[in-house]
């Protein structure tokens, strides 16, 4: 996990947003391999193990493809210039190289990928039931299915995102509110979060 990334961290425990304390065990130039990360507020701690961070909760497995490939996706977000992060969430995480070279300069974070990702240089991976992301922080994320189909996840993706920045999803168009619509077409969504 890369290091800077723990600056955009946040406990997913139900309680007011808090950040969370790196204790890392072992480093490999910027990225965190092992060590544990912890809430000052209800004292939870996370296991960060291969560089993955582990924080629990109920993690669907992804589905075999995806319609959210790197060119399409990135069309979608609409990203211009580096700096920043862009959240995969799912299988269209196994695209990430692609996205990355499409998106210079931006860090990519990989929520729930598939088996076949794994923390490397250029993509932080995070296990989660939530996006344990600070609110407003996100350049934009991306929803695979069938997190893009699933309010929760719609209304997290619309929290972690900065203001007018995107969100896309493949699935059903959003129905939980937290999303203005800006296009739907074949099974995919894009929209910027409702303030």
């Amino acid at each position: 996990m890369f290091i800077e990334l723990t600056d955009h961290l946040r406990c997913p425990a139900d309680h007011e947003e808090s950040y969370l304390v790196l204790l890392p065990d072992r480093m490999e130039d910027r990225s965190v391999r092992e060590g544990r990360l912890g809430c000052p507020v209800c004292n939870r701690t996370y296991a960060l193990a291969d560089g993955i961070l582990d924080l629990g909760g109920e993690v669907p497995d992804p589905p075999a493809s995806t319609l959210l490939g790197p060119e399409p996706l990135t069309a979608l977000v609409g990203l211009s210039g580096p700096g920043g992060y862009l959240v995969l969430v799912g299988r269209p995480a196994a695209g990430w190289r692609e996205v990355a070279e499409l998106n210079p300069g931006v860090g990519l974070v990989a929520v729930n990928p598939g088996p076949e990702v794994a923390d490397a240089p250029g993509i932080s991976v995070l296990r989660s039931g939530s996006l344990p992301l600070k609110s407003r922080s996100m350049r934009g994320v991306v929803l695979g299915s069938p997190y893009g189909d699933d309010p929760h996840w719609v209304t997290e993706g619309a929290r972690v995102v900065l203001p007018g920045l995107r969100v896309a999803g493949e699935g059903r168009v959003p129905e939980s509110g937290a999303i203005d619509l800006m296009a739907t077409a074949g099974g995919v969504w894009v929209g910027t979060p409702r303030r």
